[in-house]
């Protein structure tokens, strides 16, 4: 198991390397975690991996470009932690965490 920490929010959930992120994610039993296709076609769950190691399945160029992959952008239910992993939310799922979980007491 891999530590994921959120840093928009200083939360923290494991993830296995069989799970993708979003999945992990889920498991914090938060409202307000976007949750599309589960597939990598609608970029809902866009986020910026800022340190550790991660294999990804095949992205949407819609969503993910090639130059932003390079600097770490991914879609989270696309995206599988090799190593503790800290990672930004951005775009709708960085809009959704912060009107959601600003409301609900901190689990970690």
């Amino acid at each position: 198991m891999h530590r994921v920490a959120i840093q928009n929010t200083k939360e923290e959930y494991t993830c296995s390397s069989e799970d993708n992120l979003l999945k992990g994610m889920e498991q914090l039993n938060r409202k307000g975690i976007p949750v599309g296709c589960r597939g990598g076609g609608c970029g809902v769950c866009r986020v910026r991996i800022e340190s550790g190691e991660y294999r990804t399945l095949k992205m949407s160029r819609q969503h993910v470009t090639a130059e932003e992959q390079a600097q770490g952008v991914v879609l989270a239910c696309r995206c599988f932690p090799l190593t503790d992993l800290e990672l930004s939310a951005i775009g709708k799922m960085e809009k959704c965490i912060a009107k959601h979980f600003a409301k609900q007491p901190m689990h970690t």
